[in-house]
């Protein structure tokens, strides 16, 4: 039996560029808020909600970053993995169709 299962390794590959680059930027960019006050939001209470965002968002960022990154090196393993087998797969047929056939026993 054939499998009809396919990979679109582009997509695979793209994919785990882009969590790559997501995870950098998540990585080095901290509260964008930080430092910022009264002067600049006009009221204490949204510096406040905005210091409360900054608290939760490093402790989320971090947890986030870890799975982006892993995401990413997932990805990255399995497009690997695909590209193997394939060339595994096409280095066998290779060798199988450049196999004489034995059949039929010699020249006629």
């Amino acid at each position: 039996m054939v499998s009809d299962q396919t990979a679109d390794l582009a997509r695979i590959k793209e994919s785990a560029r882009s969590l790559s680059r997501i995870h950098k930027e998540f990585a080095g960019n901290a509260n964008p808020a930080h430092g910022l006050g009264v002067s600049v939001f006009g009221e204490k209470g949204l510096v406040d909600v905005f210091d409360d965002f900054g608290d939760n968002w490093r402790v989320h960022r971090g947890r986030l970053t870890e799975e982006l990154e892993k995401l990413s090196e997932i990805l990255t393993a399995a497009a690997k993995g695909y590209e193997d087998i394939d060339h595994q797969l096409a280095e066998a047929l290779r060798g199988t169709d450049a196999k004489p056939s034995q059949a039929g026993g010699g020249a006629r």
